[in-house]
């Protein structure tokens, strides 16, 4: 199984007191070598701009690309712009295309991409919500427009709902996306009536929901349509903050929540995807919580490969 990373993405700044802070990303990659110290590790690649404007459009490119400035620009009430995002933004999308070169070309059948800034909240045209480029749906794009592939779904159980990645495909029938997510919270979308051309699957759980709530959306409602799919590809955007310990949010899952689903996740690959699977960290914002689900989720998409 590889991981992709890359040092820039330690290098955005995101300041002072920022729960998307540098140290997420080292808690991280320290729990991972210290748990599997045979992972295949390798540094994200540069996403180009060709695979950028598949999912963005261009003046959100020439914003993120080409800000100069040597302090950080704020671009929303908590989305930060510093010297160093340009590249760190580069290599998280960048390690999203490569991880679905990998898995399509029979490298390998999992990637996890550990890197920030995450993505699920930017759409084609704004960053937002701690994210500056769309991560997995360039991936997605990637998969689709490269690789040829008619299904690709896109799970996110990060607690906060991706509504970037909704808005960018929720007229593109090829992409399923699935998410849960605690309602009422920030964005304030992902309601079940949102069903794009009928890709769009929301389960949205009460803030104190915690196991016996979350695994039965997903194993009598999300995890049914996923498997009517048949996914070529699954992407995952992988948040840790419906975690108790998370400070940002109220749900009470525990680590052994993401080792279960994501066991579901590499059952229903294992029959529909050849088992191809590429991961992407989203967000997560308490240290020991994010040590210990990384390695869980890690962990399990590792056992059945």
């Amino acid at each position: 199984m590889r991981i992709y990373s890359h040092p820039a993405c330690l290098a955005h700044d995101t300041g002072p007191g920022h729960p998307e802070r540098p140290e997420r990303l080292s808690a991280i990659i320290s729990a991972l070598h210290e748990a599997m110290p045979a992972l295949d590790w390798h540094e994200a690649p540069r996403a180009t701009r060709g695979q950028l404007l598949r999912a963005h459009a261009e003046p959100l490119l020439t914003m993120v690309l080409e800000t100069q400035s040597v302090q950080r620009v704020q671009l929303d009430a908590d989305t930060m712009l510093s010297p160093a995002s340009a590249e760190a933004a580069l290599r998280a999308a960048g390690a999203a295309v490569a991880a679905v070169d990998d898995v399509m070309n029979d490298k390998t059948k999992r990637v996890f991409c550990a890197v920030r800034p995450p993505g699920h909240h930017a759409t084609s045209a704004t960053a937002m919500g701690f994210c500056l480029f769309n991560n997995v749906a360039v991936a997605a794009m990637h998969a689709l427009e490269k690789h040829g592939l008619a299904r690709v779904a896109i799970v996110d159980f990060d607690v906060h709902h991706g509504n970037g990645t909704q808005a960018i495909f929720e007229h593109e029938p090829r992409v399923l996306y699935l998410s849960s997510h605690q309602m009422p919270l920030y964005p304030d979308t992902g309601y079940p009536s949102e069903r794009g051309v009928g890709n769009i699957v929301n389960a949205g759980l009460p803030p104190g929901a915690g196991s016996a709530i979350f695994r039965t959306a997903w194993s009598e409602r999300l995890l049914p349509i996923l498997d009517d799919f048949r996914p070529q590809l699954l992407l995952v955007s992988a948040g840790f903050d419906a975690h108790w310990r998370d400070p940002l949010a109220q749900l009470q899952l525990e680590t052994d929540d993401y080792t279960w689903l994501t066991q579901e996740l590499t059952a229903l690959a294992d029959r529909h995807a050849q088992g191809r699977i590429v991961s992407l960290l989203e967000g997560g914002y308490d240290l020991q919580a994010l040590r210990e689900c990384s390695v869980a989720h890690v962990g399990a998409l590792r056992v059945h490969e």
